[in-house]
């Protein structure tokens, strides 16, 4: 498993440029989603295909968005029943993505702000029957609080493998839901890591930490979720912040340090 994950969101038709700089750079974890609102899974797709990688080389994760959050331009039918939506959505998202197997299919988020309902109930379902048909390798779900990862893997015959959050140092860095991952084993994968932790980029003890290490505040940040057990995201279009992400294995933050970052936010 790839520790650093290039997300795709929000680059529309740079989206193939990004990909291909990003992959040689040395990123090998790709996230992308089948909702062309925020996400040009195509043009993931292409930038992959360019880059001339091998596919067992790659992670390959996408996810299945509901109607209420893609715009016009749908992967499935709205009308038909969710599971039939789950198919319709992989089955474009292969398409897209020029793969005959995804490594990571995430639920892009509850059809509910509490708990779960019966349509996340049917869109698990269809989509454990596209991991024992080999079509994906392991499941996930995204934008969750605590007790809905705990009702998921209640009712989960596959249960997740990831759990994709919008990480806030504010909230400690989403530590109710770290803490459920933790409890069933689950990778907690964050992003928006740095937009939406810009108190803790101007933070002094922070960039003295940095400072000592001869490391940028982005690359302390990035070091500090793989060593408290993140699987972090990093969306840059920059080649030069790209490989500053990639090159942050060489250090290790003392325990002081990370709670340091701990607390931060």
């Amino acid at each position: 498993m790839h520790t650093f994950l290039y997300g795709t969101a929000w680059k529309e038709e740079a989206t193939e440029h990004c990909v291909g700089t990003a992959l040689a750079a040395g990123f090998r974890g790709i996230d992308t989603a089948n909702q062309r609102k925020h996400y040009y899974e195509e043009g993931v797709g292409r930038g992959i295909a360019a880059s001339g990688i091998a596919r067992d080389e790659l992670f390959i994760q996408t996810k299945f968005t509901y109607s209420d959050g893609q715009d016009h331009r749908l992967p499935f039918d709205p009308s038909a029943p969710i599971a039939t939506q789950v198919a319709q959505s992989f089955a474009k998202s292969l398409e897209h993505l020029g793969v005959a197997r995804i490594d990571s299919l995430v639920l892009h988020g509850p059809s509910q702000h509490s708990g779960l309902g019966p349509d996340d109930h049917e869109a698990w379902r269809a989509m454990e029957a596209l991991v024992d048909q080999g079509g994906v390798g392991a499941l996930g779900v995204s934008n969750v609080r605590a007790d809905q990862i705990e009702a998921l893997v209640a009712f989960a015959r596959i249960k997740p493998t990831y759990v994709q959050n919008r990480c806030y140092a504010k909230y400690g860095w989403d530590r109710d839901a770290r803490a459920v991952c933790r409890k069933h084993d689950i990778t907690y994968q964050g992003f928006s890591l740095l937009t939406a932790n810009r108190q803790v980029l101007g933070n002094r003890e922070v960039q003295a930490i940095a400072k000592r290490y001869n490391k940028t505040v982005p690359q302390i940040v990035f070091r500090f979720a793989q060593q408290v057990g993140m699987l972090p995201l990093t969306g840059t279009t920059d080649p030069q912040h790209m490989h500053e992400d990639l090159a942050i294995r060489d250090f290790q933050l003392t325990r002081d340090e990370l709670t340091t970052l701990e607390s931060a936010g």
